[in-house]
């Protein structure tokens, strides 16, 4: 019997995205040849590609002609050092929500002058700060869409006219219609709502490719090296690409706006369900709570271990929150689905009557 994942990531994907993947590992459209065994420059798999890259612009809205879908490797940890690498010039602003946003900033101080625009490493990064704003010139402005460990999440993005926007979007892309055309750099580890862990997602406006750095670039590191070669500078990761299309595909039949729909209404379910017991509370401040990741926290030991033991009875899986914050976080990615959610708070709501 499968189990509910909650887990962070890699997390839950669509069970026909399960299937057609296991179909494709044993006999890929009928080639008598695995998806795994094929070659990445075969008509079969640059019809793979070529669709994902498409598809991903079509569902973020943006125009083909003005920007272009990159499958690359190394997840979002080597995104932290390509982004300056290519665009910090002179000094890039960064946002600080986070670990993820910390890590980004220690690789481009490694690059070139990096500034603080705004944190919230005061309150325990509970919340997404609240005044974001430029008073000089930058290369770009940095930021972490949704913060899986502490449960924080950009309802709306700021704006700062006409100074570039990056985004490190792994754990929130593609959950929510989002105004994508105002990021002139989006990526994301798949390992979310895209697809298996292997492959990064990249979307980057063609106009700002012409902006890269001075420096003699080493080619693997050099985005428009990567744009030339359609994404095939090297062996990509034929496996991960296909389930990411497979989802892609769930993706658009879905609709993001069902998507988010229900993604609200998970959300909502859970919070509400936390808020309503006083043995356990939501991590992050209501304001910036993500619809993604529910982080929260339960004090007393006995009453954990309480809930542990039913969550095990439930087979519910992937709840223990991050090393660093602790407590617990439920992950509702977009192929969690609302049954499964109200599995977890009738679990809760039962707890409560033994506490």
């Amino acid at each position: 019997m499968k189990k509910i994942n909650f887990g962070a990531g890699p997390c839950i994907l669509p069970q026909s995205v399960f299937e057609l993947a296991a179909e494709a590992i044993i006999d890929y459209d009928q080639l008598g040849l695995s998806i795994l065994e094929i070659s990445h420059r075969s008509h079969a798999f640059v019809e793979v590609m070529e669709e994902a890259r498409s598809l991903v612009l079509e569902l973020m809205n943006l125009d083909a002609s003005s920007y272009t879908a990159l499958y690359l490797q190394g997840g979002a940890s080597q995104q932290f050092a390509m982004v300056p690498y290519n665009f910090l010039s002179n000094t890039a602003a960064y946002v600080d929500t986070g670990v993820w946003s910390q890590k980004a900033i220690s690789e481009a101080k490694k690059v070139g002058h990096v500034e603080t625009i705004a944190s919230s490493k005061e309150n325990g990064y509970k919340s997404i700060p609240e005044k974001i704003s430029i008073e000089h010139s930058y290369d770009y402005v940095h930021l972490t869409s949704n913060n899986t460990i502490y449960g924080t999440q950009f309802d709306a993005f700021p704006s700062f006219n006409e100074t570039p926007m990056i985004a490190d979007m792994s754990s929130d892309i593609l959950s929510r219609p989002r105004n994508y055309a105002a990021f002139d750099l989006i990526y994301a580890g798949a390992q979310k709502n895209i697809g298996p862990a292997g492959t990064t997602l990249v979307v980057v406006k063609k106009d700002f490719l012409q902006h890269v750095n001075g420096l003699d670039r080493f080619k693997f590191l050099d985005y428009n090296a990567h744009s030339k070669a359609d994404s095939m500078l090297n062996t990509p990761t034929v496996f991960s690409i296909y389930a990411s299309l497979l989802n892609l595909r769930w993706i658009k039949e879905q609709g993001l706006d069902s998507i988010f729909s229900e993604n609200q209404q998970k959300a909502a379910l859970l919070y509400a369900t936390l808020e309503k017991h006083n043995w356990i509370s939501p991590f992050a401040e209501r304001s910036s709570r993500s619809s993604m990741n529910v982080t929260f926290t339960i004090p007393d030991a006995s009453h954990a271990a309480l809930f542990d033991s039913y969550c095990k009875k439930y087979d519910i899986h992937g709840l223990k929150g991050h090393r660093l914050v602790g407590g617990y976080r439920a992950s509702l990615y977009n192929a969690l689905s609302l049954s499964n959610v109200k599995i977890l708070t009738d679990v809760i709501d039962e707890v409560n009557t033994h506490v």
